[in-house]
């Protein structure tokens, strides 16, 4: 019976040319609200036109619907492969994106419509609350292969943690917000150092999975952004800290690039954008709060580099939805090959 439902359902989805669309997507979303709060920062900082935040942000949000509606879709009419999504040892994660893209969504409508926009960060940061407990819960069980630790990790705990963190203070809640940063903090150095051992110890990396290193970026950047988030005053060494050593895993990844994209360009590479977006926010943000220095002269050269490496990414996936290369192939597919 599940058989010849599970059949109907793929029936219908190639009825209507619905496509099976993966949780890794939702990057998309962050990355573009990373982008259009950069320029939301910039438009205070340098008189920037501020319409061009609030489109990225306009564009952002339409993403993130269309992409809710097809990812519900899945799960409707393709639920044995939203369900292999589910138990894949490195997909998993990516469904963490879900909740915090919404939560994101949530604060991007802030100054248009304060109930839909509390609304979806508090259904944003339940929902990534739960799943983070829950999949976390599941790693913590063991039986993993270690060849399938990536950075994805990052996101259930870390991101979730840091981007509630965020949100939180942005709806004036920063002490609501400082559990979710510490969470965000201490989680994501357990982590890292699992990542960094099985870099140095396993086998190479699959270059279909490379791309996943972009992540990698985000932790201390997101959770620089987090810290000024919960924080006031001026940026103290701590703030300087992360900066710095985010920094250095921009400079990793940047002598790892040809390595990464051997496979060529992807979706993946929107892994990239979230970390670039916030470490361009942090500079900008400690200009603002009135540090000094090479952090905060560098801050309109991080933000040119955003822009850049975000719209070219942006551009890029056009490119590849034109040419009908956007999706990875399905997973139930690829298991039965």
């Amino acid at each position: 019976m599940l058989q010849r439902m599970g059949s109907a359902g793929e029936e219908t989805m190639q009825r209507l040319r619905i496509p099976a669309v993966p949780a890794s997507l939702f990057a998309i979303i962050l990355g573009l609200i990373g982008l259009g709060g950069c320029w939301r920062l910039a438009s205070r900082l340098w008189t920037l036109p501020a319409w061009v935040g609030e489109t990225i942000m306009l564009i952002a949000a339409a993403i993130w619907a269309i992409l809710i509606l097809l990812y519900l879709a899945k799960w409707v009419w393709l639920r044995a492969e939203a369900l292999a999504e589910f138990r894949h040892p490195v997909l998993c994660c990516f469904i963490a994106l879900v909740p915090i893209s919404t939560t994101l969504v949530g604060a991007a409508l802030l100054p248009y419509q304060h109930e839909i926009a509390a609304a979806l960060a508090a259904i944003g940061i339940a929902g990534q609350v739960v799943f983070a407990v829950y999949r976390t819960g599941r790693l913590w069980m063991g039986g993993r292969d270690p060849s399938t630790t990536t950075p994805v990790l990052y996101l259930p705990t870390g991101a979730g943690g840091f981007v509630s963190a965020i949100v939180l203070s942005a709806f004036g809640l920063p002490d609501w917000g400082i559990p979710f940063f510490a969470s965000g903090v201490l989680s994501s150095l357990a982590i890292e150092s699992v990542i960094w051992h099985r870099m140095y110890t396993a086998p190479e990396m699959a270059p279909a999975m490379r791309p996943t290193l972009g992540i990698q970026l985000a932790p201390p950047a997101v959770g620089c952004a987090a810290y000024l988030a919960v924080t006031s005053g001026p940026p103290d060494l701590f703030v300087q800290v992360l900066i710095g050593y985010a920094v250095l895993q921009a400079l990793l990844l940047i002598r790892l690039l040809p390595w990464i994209a051997r496979a060529g360009f992807s979706a993946g590479f929107w892994a990239f954008t979230f970390g670039t977006a916030a470490l361009a926010f942090d500079a900008m943000r400690f200009a603002e709060r009135g540090g000094h220095g090479p952090i905060a002269d560098a801050a309109r050269y991080a933000f040119g580099a955003a822009i850049l490496i975000i719209g070219g990414i942006f551009l890029g996936t056009i490119w590849l939805l034109v040419r009908g290369k956007l999706l990875p192939p399905r997973l139930i597919v690829a298991n039965a090959a």
